[in-house]
């Protein structure tokens, strides 16, 4: 709908209201939930004058249970992760994803974002067809109608639209520099091992000082002509000869030598905690994946725009938990809704 992976921007922003809203993470996390009894009926949460009904917690949970039985099986819930039971982390989940969508209501209430004319259409078609796959068995286990339906489907796309419209305009200039990747090939001669625990031991200082000199001998029969991906493949430690860098993935002191390099340069021996390395450059910049790490460094600052301004958004709100009802809310496994609330909105929606 919108060209932009959304999902990856409101995926990253669950946490934040997980642990605002649930009761098993509340504990000790400073944040502003009130418990309350002060509710209307069904209502499970009210972020500010925003409110979450039991009808909506349960088309949103019903979809996510048949996603995970489509392929585990109706026997994953069982299944438990330190003494916290799988159904109770989807509840979490699903009580975090509609606490985001009623924030970002709430967004496009600040800034004046609505919908078009044409957008609340596909969310009436979305509505409808949704509706019509539901037996009166189904209707009467979920509490919904097609109005109320329409009106989640509008919220959805309303929060995928605030999260295009907070980001749409920032394009950060990424220079070739910033974003360049090199590709190197590297002999590695390591100076310890590591134990059954896990943990690397150094050797003595005698092993040690054999061990540099074998890699300062590699280097200058290197330098002296020999073919250093040979020499990579008889003598390295490390399997991966032939490495594709970016900034940032290597500890600094290795990274300032090898993004120095000219094609074809062969550095000199480099000592860190593991051992010795030797690096020679075989391009200072592969366009390709410069190119590709442009685009990911792109993303990575919309994606923090986006999450700091979500963020700062979110703390200033009340939130209040109608605790009662919500430990109330269970799986079904009697009744499996065959209606996929969040496919039909991707088949209207991200056209």
């Amino acid at each position: 709908m919108f060209n932009i992976n959304i999902k990856k921007y409101m995926a990253g922003a669950l946490c934040v209201l997980l642990l605002f809203l649930c009761p098993a993470v509340m504990a000790g996390c400073g944040t502003k939930v009130v418990l309350t009894t002060g509710f209307n009926k069904d209502e499970v949460f009210r972020l500010s004058d925003r409110s979450c009904y039991l009808p909506e917690i349960m088309v949103y949970l019903t979809d996510i249970q048949n996603q995970y039985e489509s392929v585990y099986g109706s026997g994953i819930w069982s299944a438990s992760l330190s003494g916290v039971s799988l159904e109770e982390n989807v509840k979490d989940t699903v009580l975090a994803k509609i606490a985001q969508v009623k924030t970002m209501y709430l967004i496009a209430q600040e800034k004046q974002i609505v919908l078009t004319p044409e957008e609340e259409k596909l969310a009436g078609k979305c509505a409808e067809e949704y509706y019509s796959l539901l037996s009166d068995e189904e209707i009467a286990y979920l509490g919904v109608n097609e109005e109320m339906l329409k009106e989640m489907y509008c919220e959805y796309a309303l929060a995928d639209k605030v999260v295009f419209k907070l980001i749409e305009d920032i394009n950060p200039e990424i220079s070739d520099d910033e974003a360049r990747t090199i590709v190197l090939q590297h002999i590695y001669i390591s100076t310890g091992v590591t134990d059954g625990a896990g943990n690397f031991v150094s050797y003595d200082t005698e092993e040690k000082a054999s061990r540099y000199k074998t890699a300062t001998q590699l280097r200058q029969q290197a330098l002296d002509g020999e073919d250093f991906e040979a020499l990579a493949a008889k003598y390295s430690e490390d399997a991966e000869i032939t490495l594709s860098l970016e900034r940032g993935v290597m500890e600094k002191t290795i990274e300032d030598v090898t993004f120095g390099l000219e094609t074809g340069e062969i550095s000199e021996v480099i000592t860190n905690d593991s051992g010795y390395h030797i690096f020679k450059c075989i391009s200072t910049l592969d366009r390709a994946q410069t190119d590709l790490n442009k685009e990911r460094l792109v993303e990575e600052r919309r994606q923090k725009a986006f999450a700091d301004e979500y963020n700062t958004f979110v703390a200033g709100i009340v939130k209040n938990l109608n605790e009662e009802l919500w430990d109330s809310v269970e799986l079904s496994e009697k009744i499996q809704i065959g209606a996929d609330f969040f496919g039909i909105y991707d088949s209207y929606f991200e056209e």
